[in-house]
Formats: structure tokens, C-alpha cells, sequence
């Protein structure tokens, strides 16, 4: 069994979306014979592709939700649909143990997911976090526990 979690940027631009996708398919090809177990937290962008793609690699999903609020608070109408269908589609849902979001929880479900994994997939540009738990702090992060680290930012990838 190989347990893959992801962190990445939410803010993927339109025309990145199917480059990243591709990306991610290619990444995780090696692990799609039996045992793939995806982590996620959900996030629009990275985290729901990189979820999609476990699913049809034929590998089972994780997911870690930073709060017990999260879906409310932060998942917008417009992503209703996709979080809800990765969520019923998900074999574990984990929460943290905060009522609502907010950097802590965005820490702790990043340890999570790190704790949970032998590897860890970034959809990352490689430009710093500014320490508010973002995809670099996660990165940072993984490299200091000794959890390897495989960047995917394909050419033609950006942020909006």
C-alpha cells in the first residue's frame, strides 16, 4: 500500500486545470496497480484534482477536514457539488478537532496529512507561504520530517 497526500494551490487558472490534471495522472501511474490511498483536505484546485485522479487510478480516498465547519464556511456554492460527490466517494473522512477554520486548523489538517503519508504530491509554483500555512509551509514541513516531496508545477501552470 502507498499513501500519497497532497497539498497544492487552490487558485489554479482555467487553463491550468487540465495541464495539472495530466500532470497529476502521470505522478500517480506508478501507484494505480493496487493499494493507492489518496489524502486530501478538499480544497478547490490541487487537492480535489489530485482526489479526482485517485479515484480513476483506482486507489481510495482520505479525507482530512481542517474544521467541523469547513464545508460551510469555506467551500463556495459553485464547488458545492464537486466537494460534496469527492466526499461521498471518499472511504475515511477525518476532522480536526476545531469548530471553525482558521489558520490552526489549516496546520493541523496539513500534519494530518503528513503524518498519514509516504509521500507527498505538490501542485506547487515554489514561491514561499509567508507562514500562513500554505502549500510551501507544507512543503517546508514535509522535507523536515523526512517525508519525500515530489513538486508538480507543469510547464503552462499558473495561478490566477
Amino acid at each position: 500500500m502507498t499513501r500519497i497526500g497532497i497539498t497544492g494551490h487552490s487558485n489554479l487558472s482555467a487553463d491550468s486545470v487540465p495541464i495539472v490534471r495530466r500532470a497529476l495522472a502521470d505522478a500517480l501511474a506508478p501507484y494505480a496497480d493496487g493499494g493507492l490511498v489518496g489524502l486530501s483536505c478538499l480544497a478547490r484546485g490541487a487537492d480535489q484534482l489530485f482526489a479526482e485522479m485517485v479515484l480513476e487510478a483506482g486507489g481510495s480516498l482520505e479525507v482530512v477536514l481542517p474544521s467541523v465547519d469547513y464545508r460551510e464556511a469555506k467551500v463556495k456554492p459553485e464547488n458545492l457539488e464537486r466537494f460534496d460527490g469527492l466526499l461521498m466517494r471518499s472511504a475515511l473522512v477525518r476532522y480536526m478537532p476545531y469548530r471553525t477554520a482558521g489558520r490552526a486548523a489549516y496546520e493541523a489538517a496539513n500534519e494530518a496529512v503528513l503524518g498519514g503519508t509516504d509521500l507527498l504530491f505538490a501542485v506547487w509554483d515554489g514561491q514561499p507561504s509567508g507562514g500562513s500555512g500554505g502549500t510551501g509551509d507544507a512543503v517546508a514541513a514535509a522535507r523536515s520530517r523526512g517525508v519525500p516531496v515530489e513538486v508538480l508545477w507543469p510547464v503552462g501552470a499558473r495561478r490566477e
